[in-house]
C-alpha cells in the first residue's frame, strides 16, 4: 500500500497487540475510539472533583456527556457538534447554551 503523496508503507506485526480470540477480532476497531474518548473525559474532568459521593459522580458525568455531544465542536465533524439542537441555533455565547439545555433539562422533570 502507499500514501496519498505515494510513499510505500510497511506494516510491522506488534508482539502483544493480537487478537487472541473472536471477540477480541470483532471489536479491535472499537478500542481506540473508546481509549480516546476515555482520554477525552479524563482530561475534561479533574481527579476526585465530585467522586466523593455516587450523585457527584453522575453528575459530572451526566455534564460532560452533555457537553461532548451538544456543544463540543468536533475536528472530525468539520467543527460541528455531533448532536446539533435547533433550540440552540442563534445563540452564540457558550453560557447562555447551557442555560438554554438547562431551562429544557428542568422543563421535562416530571412533576
Amino acid at each position: 500500500p502507499e500514501t496519498s503523496s505515494g510513499q510505500a508503507l510497511t506494516h510491522k506485526k506488534v508482539i502483544g497487540l493480537q487478537n487472541l480470540d473472536s471477540e477480541s477480532a470483532e471489536y479491535r476497531p472499537f478500542k481506540q475510539l473508546i481509549e480516546r474518548l476515555n482520554r477525552t473525559y479524563k482530561f475534561h474532568t479533574r481527579a476526585a472533583c465530585g467522586f466523593k459521593q455516587p450523585n457527584g459522580a453522575v453528575s459530572l458525568t451526566t455534564l460532560f456527556v452533555t457537553y461532548y455531544n451538544f456543544l463540543r465542536p468536533h475536528t472530525s465533524l468539520r467543527y460541528k457538534v455531533p448532536i446539533p439542537l435547533k433550540e440552540l441555533e442563534g445563540i452564540s455565547l457558550l453560557q447562555d447554551k447551557w442555560a438554554k439545555i438547562i431551562l429544557m433539562a428542568t422543563d421535562n422533570l416530571p412533576a
